[in-house]
C-alpha cells in the first residue's frame, strides 16, 4: 500500500510542479510588481510563452484579390497555392509568427474571383502589414507579339514625361494603335528556384567587380519552359518584366537548357541585393490587389481573454462542488485529476506550440468536458459495485475495467473526429482540432491513469463505516 500512496504522492508533486511552471512563465497570470517581474520568468516553461491568434491578441486582416484572368481555368487552383506559399514565406520573413494565409473562391461579388486572406497577429500597423506583402516582385517572362509592326508606331512626341530622371528617352511598351509589344508566356516567377547576384568579368560602375548581374535558376518545370521558349524564339527578343516594367530585353541567341537565365538591368550592386532579396522570399506567380483592410486592437483580445479565463474559474468552482457533493472522496480526487489535466494541457499549448484562438480555447473547453464525462462512468461503476456487496479496491478495479470499454469507444470517435475536422478543415477548424484531438487524448490517460492511483492510494481493504460512506453517493 505505501507504494502506490509514494508514487501518488509523487504524481501529485509533479501536478503541482507543472501548475506553478505555468502560472510562474505568464507574468499576466500572477498579479505580481514590476520589480519581481524578471525573477518570475525563470521556469522552464517562460521560454515558451502562449501563443494567441489574430482574434485574442489583436492584429490585421487583409483581404487580397487576385487576377487569375491571364491564366488557363485548369491552372488557377495551383497558381493560388502557389500564390497563398509565396505570401505566407514573404511575410514570416518579418518575424511575424503563426500567420494564416488562405485562398477564398467565389461568392464574393463576381463570379470566379479568387480571393486571397492574411491575418497577421500582433501587426496593428496596416501600412506595416501592407508593406510586408507589396514588396513582393511579380517576374514575367515576355515574348515579341507578332501582330506588332514597328513600322506602325506613330511619332512619339518628346515633351517632360518623355525624358527620365537621368535624362534618357522613355520609349512606351505599347504603340498608339494600342496593341502591345510583347505578350505573355507560362513562364512566371512561380517557377523560380533561386535568384543569386553576380557580377561580369568586364568593369562597370566604376570598374570595380564588373556589373552586377542577377542569375535565376529555374525549377524542373520551369526549366522545361524556359528551354520551349528559346527554341521558339531564336533571334528574337524575351523581356523580362519586373512588377509590370520591362527590366531587361534580352535577344535570343541560341537554345537555353538548363533552366538558367540572367537579368541585367544596369543595377547598382544594392539594388541588385535587393531584388535578389526579393525574388528569392518569392515573387508572386499572379498579380494582387489589396480590396479590404481590418485591424482587431489588441484591447479587445485582452477583454476576450479575460472573460474566458473568469468563465473557466467559475465553471470549474462549481464543477468541483457538484462533484465532491455527488462522489465525496472519488470527487475531490476527480477534482485534483482535472486540475492536473488542465496543467498539463497549458504546458502542451506552450510547448508544441499551439495558438490559442477563441475556436481553439472552446476545443479544449470540450475536451474537458469529455475528461469529466470519464470519472462520472468510472465512479457510478465503483458505486455499483459497493452495492453488490463488493471492498472498495475490488469494486475500483472492478469499477475501472467495466467502464474502460465506454470510455476507450467515446475517446477513439472522438480523436477519429478530429483527426478528420484537422485534415479537411479550414485553419479556424484546424485550431479547434488540434487542441480538441490533444484534450481528448490527454484526458483519456489522466482518468484512467491519475483517477486510478489516487483511488487505489486511498482505498483500503477494510468494510469500515467511514471509508464506505466517503465512497457512497452524496445524495440518495
Amino acid at each position: 500500500m505505501w507504494k502506490k500512496r509514494i508514487l501518488a504522492l509523487l504524481i501529485l508533486l509533479i501536478g503541482i510542479g507543472i501548475s506553478y511552471s505555468v502560472y510562474k512563465s505568464e507574468p499576466g497570470l500572477s498579479k505580481s510588481s514590476d520589480l519581481s517581474a524578471d525573477v518570475e520568468r525563470t521556469t522552464f516553461l517562460s521560454k515558451f510563452p502562449f501563443k494567441l491568434g489574430l482574434d485574442l491578441s489583436g492584429g490585421t486582416h487583409l483581404v487580397y484579390r487576385a487576377d487569375v484572368s491571364e491564366i488557363a481555368a485548369s491552372e488557377v487552383t495551383n497558381s493560388m497555392n502557389a500564390l497563398r506559399d509565396v505570401i505566407e514565406r514573404r511575410v514570416n520573413l518579418f518575424g511575424v509568427s503563426e500567420t494564416n494565409v488562405f485562398v477564398q473562391e467565389g461568392g464574393f461579388g463576381r463570379e470566379g474571383e479568387n480571393r486571397l486572406v492574411v491575418e497577421l497577429p500582433g501587426v496593428t500597423d496596416i501600412n506595416q502589414a501592407v508593406t510586408m506583402i507589396g514588396q513582393t516582385p511579380l517576374l514575367e517572362f515576355k515574348i515579341e507579339n507578332p501582330e506588332f509592326d514597328p513600322l506602325a508606331v506613330q511619332e512619339i512626341t518628346i515633351d517632360a514625361h518623355s525624358i527620365g530622371e537621368d535624362g534618357s528617352l522613355i520609349i512606351p511598351a505599347f504603340d498608339n494603335g494600342g496593341v502591345e509589344r510583347f505578350i505573355n508566356t507560362e513562364l512566371t516567377g512561380k517557377f523560380l528556384d533561386r535568384a543569386m547576384l553576380e557580377f561580369s568579368q568586364q568593369g562597370g560602375h566604376g570598374g570595380i567587380g564588373g556589373e552586377p548581374i542577377v542569375s535565376l535558376r529555374f525549377n524542373k518545370e520551369g526549366a522545361e519552359l524556359f528551354e520551349q521558349i528559346t527554341r521558339e524564339n531564336v533571334g528574337k527578343v524575351i523581356a523580362i518584366f519586373l512588377d509590370g516594367a520591362p527590366i531587361s530585353t534580352p535577344v535570343v541567341n541560341q537554345i537555353i537548357s538548363g533552366g538558367e537565365a540572367q537579368i541585367t538591368g544596369n543595377f547598382t550592386p544594392e539594388e541588385a541585393k535587393l531584388l535578389v532579396g526579393r525574388l528569392n522570399s518569392g515573387a508572386l506567380p499572379v498579380p494582387i490587389e489589396l480590396i479590404s483592410t481590418q485591424t482587431i486592437g489588441p484591447t479587445l483580445g485582452e477583454k476576450a481573454i479575460d472573460a474566458g479565463v473568469k468563465a473557466g474559474l467559475i465553471g470549474f468552482v462549481i464543477l468541483a462542488i457538484l462533484f465532491i457533493l455527488w462522489y465525496r472522496l472519488p470527487g475531490v480526487i476527480a477534482v485534483i485529476a482535472l486540475a492536473i489535466y488542465i496543467s498539463i494541457m497549458f504546458a502542451l499549448f506552450k510547448l508544441i506550440p499551439v495558438t490559442l484562438t477563441a475556436a481553439g480555447i472552446a476545443g479544449f473547453i470540450i475536451s474537458l468536458g469529455i475528461a469529466v464525462d470519464a470519472n462520472i462512468l468510472i465512479f457510478e461503476r465503483v458505486k455499483e459495485e459497493l452495492k453488490n456487496g463488493r471492498s472498495i479496491i475490488d469494486s475500483i478495479e472492478v469499477g475501472f475495467e467495466r467502464a474502460w470499454l465506454s470510455i476507450r469507444d467515446a475517446n477513439t470517435s472522438s480523436i477519429i473526429s478530429a483527426f478528420i475536422l484537422f485534415w479537411f478543415g479550414t485553419s479556424l477548424i484546424k485550431g479547434f482540432a488540434l487542441t480538441f484531438g490533444i484534450g481528448v487524448l490527454v484526458s483519456m490517460i489522466s482518468a484512467i491513469t491519475f483517477s486510478r492511483i489516487f483511488l487505489r492510494a486511498l482505498g483500503r481493504e477494510s468494510r469500515g463505516k467511514v471509508m464506505r460512506f466517503l465512497f457512497s453517493s452524496g445524495i440518495k
